[in-house]
């Protein structure tokens, strides 16, 4: 049997924790797309537009289409066979609903803006978002306020040793951009994402796994449908510094700053 496009994958790796779940389902499947489908149609999968959402092979897509108009007029997902769509695909069943928000968003910036050689800020930040965000998730608590802060003033050891323990009582890292995940199948150090902080409250890490995954689907859906997202709304975040992410995380480990660079001085 020929090798697979995602058989290289080490499913077991934290960084694939959203997707994992889902991503045993298709590959032990005799045809992914067609179990890919299926789920989609037992999650009851829409577009903003309340259209049901089909995975379909990129040679459906119309020539001249606009992939996320596409999304957005017919429902249908263009999706090859490679890690870039598999993780798109994958992302779609663990968020919905932040999925459907940002193929509206970006749209909608078609529908006004034309497809040119620049998306525009809006369109330009959802895309960012899609394509290489994680969402931090932390406790809304003067402990979260601290760890947030670090971050983002790239306190780097403040925030991933002297912080460390928070990362498994009041903080979790989740990838989302199908982008950043493709990446992360060969890590390298300087993979950096685009985080988007999702404060809830302590009793969200007391939840189940799928509940606590609908709550921040919600959340964070109802924000983009009420915000004018921009580049400037997300922190850099080397996501191999994340405490258990890698081996070896040690002040040395931090200490590297061609990747745990320190913040710019604005002039």
């Amino acid at each position: 049997m020929s090798m697979r496009f995602y058989d290289q994958i080490n499913w077991s790796a934290p960084w694939f924790d959203l997707v994992r779940p889902a991503a045993q389902q298709l590959i032990a499947a005799p045809d992914w797309r067609d179990r890919l489908n299926q789920l989609a149609q037992e999650h009851q999968l829409q577009n903003h537009l309340g259209m049901p959402l089909l995975f379909i092979p990129q040679e459906e897509l119309p020539e001249g289409a606009a992939y996320e108009a596409h999304i957005s007029a017919t429902g249908k997902v263009p999706t090859r066979e490679n890690l870039h769509d598999f993780f798109n695909a994958l992302v779609w069943l663990n968020f919905p609903l932040i999925k459907r928000q940002l193929n509206a968003l970006q749209a909608a910036q078609i529908a006004a803006l034309g497809i040119g050689k620049s998306r525009g800020p809006a369109r330009d930040a959802a895309t960012i978002f899609d394509e290489n965000a994680a969402l931090l998730v932390v406790e809304n608590s003067v402990k979260g306020d601290e760890l947030i802060a670090a971050l983002r003033q790239h306190e780097w050891q403040s925030a991933f040793l002297t912080q460390r323990d928070k990362f498994n009582h009041c903080a979790k890292v989740w990838s989302f951009g199908h982008a950043l995940m493709e990446k992360l199948v060969n890590p390298y150090k300087a993979i950096t994402a685009h985080t988007w902080v999702v404060r809830v409250e302590s009793a969200h890490f007391t939840r189940s796994r799928d509940e606590g995954l609908r709550e921040i689907d919600e959340s964070v859906s109802d924000i983009l449908k009420t915000l004018t997202l921009t580049t400037g709304d997300y922190t850099p975040l080397p996501v191999l510094g994340i405490p258990g992410w890698w081996l070896d995380q040690d002040a040395d480990f931090y200490a590297d700053r061609d990747v745990f660079r320190p913040p710019r001085h604005k002039k």
